[in-house]
C-alpha cells in the first residue's frame, strides 16, 4: 500500500506564510505528477497546483505569484509554499500523488490521496 502524509497546516493571519509537505511512502516504483487540491467548506475539491516528475509546475489562476510548488523525488515529498495567504485561502488542503506500481514487467498507475490538512487565513 501507498501513504500520503501531509503536515504544515495551522491558522495564520492575512498576508502570512505556510508551507505545507507531502510524504509519499509505501510500495513506490516511482511518482509521476504530484499537486495540491484544498477544499472549503460547501465548496468542490479544486487544484491548487501540479507539479510533474521533471518539475514542470502549473497552478490555479488564483494562486499564482503567491504560491510554490515544489518537489524532491529522491524523498517523494512534495511541498506547497504559500505566501500572501487570504482569506479566501482557507480550506483543507489535499495531496494527490500518482504512483507507478511495477509487477512482472508490467506498470500501472495509480491516484492516491493524503488526509488533508486544514489552512485556516483570518482578516
Amino acid at each position: 500500500q501507498v501513504q500520503l502524509v501531509e503536515s504544515g497546516g495551522g491558522s495564520v493571519q492575512a498576508g502570512g506564510s505556510l508551507r505545507l509537505s507531502c510524504a509519499a511512502s509505501g510500495s513506490i516504483f516511482s511518482i509521476n505528477a504530484m499537486g495540491w487540491y484544498r477544499q472549503a467548506p460547501e465548496k468542490q475539491r479544486e487544484l491548487v497546483a501540479v507539479i510533474s516528475s521533471g518539475g514542470s509546475a502549473n497552478y490555479a489562476d488564483s494562486v499564482k505569484g503567491r504560491f510554490t510548488i515544489s518537489r524532491d523525488n529522491a524523498k517523494n515529498t512534495v511541498y506547497l509554499q504559500m505566501n500572501s495567504l487570504k482569506p479566501e485561502d482557507t480550506a483543507v488542503y489535499y495531496c494527490n500523488a500518482d504512483v507507478i506500481k511495477r509487477s512482472y514487467f508490467k506498470s500501472t498507475e495509480y491516484s492516491y490521496w493524503g488526509q488533508g490538512t486544514q489552512v485556516t487565513v483570518s482578516s
